[in-house]
């Protein structure tokens, strides 16, 4: 089955992935945008696991203030340039991870952070395995994957605060 512009016009305003990406999905797929949704999260994945070894040297650091102003938390977002740092696609995600860090109050970042002699569920206490407070089917880190390989450049958390009134 031949895709047509439209089909891929649709996969790639739903995932921001390259025209040539979507297209391959697509024919992949045989059709199904669902499907080529998958395809190209796994894609992102194998082309996350290849650039995880990259130095990430520059990024930005966001805050989020939730409404009242009683709880707050910062994020320092790490990637390869500061070329991808300014884009709206990494301040967006910038933001999302500073809210889930408000909103969910991980200690740590990732597994390998958590001390041997702590007891812990990592799904609670790890921000990258905790599930995605807008859409639960997804983790922290599957965001990061996506983001990867939509961007083409590592990124990673490198560290973040959480501040709560009176604690």
């Amino acid at each position: 089955m031949a895709t047509t512009v439209e089909q891929v016009k649709a996969l790639r305003e739903l995932t921001g992935a390259g025209i040539m990406d979507c297209k391959r999905a697509l024919e992949k797929a045989g059709g199904d945008l669902e499907d080529a949704q998958r395809i190209l999260r796994e894609l992102g994945s194998a082309a996350a696991a290849k650039k995880s070894t990259r130095e990430t040297n520059e990024g930005l650091v966001e805050s989020y203030i939730h409404s009242g102003g009683r709880i707050g938390a910062l994020v320092e977002l790490n990637c390869e340039t500061d070329f991808v740092a300014r884009t709206a696609d990494v301040k967006d995600l910038a933001h999302d991870i500073a809210m889930q860090v408000a909103a969910m109050a991980p200690i740590y970042v990732d597994e390998a952070d958590i001390p041997d002699e702590e007891d812990g569920n990592p799904q609670e206490v790890c921000l990258l395995q905790q599930a995605f407070i807008r859409d639960q089917s997804v983790t922290i880190q599957d965001l990061l994957r996506e983001a990867i390989g939509k961007l083409g450049e590592n990124i990673r958390v490198r560290r973040f605060a959480r501040f709560a009134l009176g604690e």
